[in-house]
């Protein structure tokens, strides 16, 4: 099989060169555009997020040898989130070369973060079953790159971070309000607010509620700080 000259183009910026070309078509080609003779990624997504985790729990063992296990969880689970798998297959312009079905294509699937994420780690496990774990791994510490180094910013909890300043001082759990929604419905912009009983209030935003809510309570906090 003899690949496309886009898909050659993304090979290039993946950084792996397929054996097996069908390997890589799977991978790319979301369950809305699957059939019995044109298998979707959803198993091959199973398998990379295995192989993430397994390159990633090494990376961070490595980067901070003195860290307790406390320390590595969260520093692990930002890696490996669905957002960083999106972040990265976002940097080789994965969402360029999508299998997709007609609704996803209609609303917006080529910048959805799910299927973004789960096509990089379906893309993870095509170069694993292509060429082994070395190559694989190698992808991976390329393309995580500096996230590694910088993971501790990106691991922090801040909503848990304020409502544990705010319980420290006798007062109830923050509150979050979600204040308004723009864009279109397949690219959503949250605006969040997040207000403590002292009356002391931040906003922020984010494509999804859960972003929105942490960057809002990261603002508070350093304004508390």
């Amino acid at each position: 099989m003899k690949l496309s000259r886009e898909l050659e183009a993304f090979c290039e910026r993946l950084g792996h060169r397929f054996n097996d070309p069908e390997l890589l078509t799977r991978a790319l080609t979301h369950s809305s555009l699957s059939s019995s003779t044109r298998p979707d990624n959803q198993r091959m997504e199973f398998l990379g997020d295995r192989v993430l985790g397994l390159v990633m729990a090494e990376a961070v063992l490595a980067q901070d040898q003195a860290a307790k296990e406390g320390q590595l969880a969260p520093r692990f689970n930002a890696l490996v989130r669905k957002e960083a798998c999106a972040d990265v297959a976002r940097q080789i312009d994965l969402g360029a070369v999508l299998r997709l079905g007609k609704s996803e294509m209609a609303t917006g699937g080529r910048r959805k973060t799910a299927l973004l994420g789960d096509a990089m780690e379906a893309v993870i496990a095509a170069i694993y079953l292509d060429a082994g774990f070395e190559p694989a791994r190698a992808v991976i510490v390329k393309l995580w790159g500096g996230r590694v180094d910088s993971v501790d910013e990106d691991a922090r909890d801040a909503k848990t971070a304020l409502q544990e300043w705010a319980q420290a001082r006798g007062m109830s759990p923050p509150v979050y309000t979600e204040l308004g929604r723009d864009g279109p419905d397949h690219a959503p912009v949250f605006r969040i607010e997040v207000r403590l009983a002292s009356g002391d209030v931040a906003e922020a935003e984010g494509r999804v509620k859960r972003q929105a809510e942490q960057a809002a309570a990261k603002a508070l906090l350093a304004r508390l700080s």
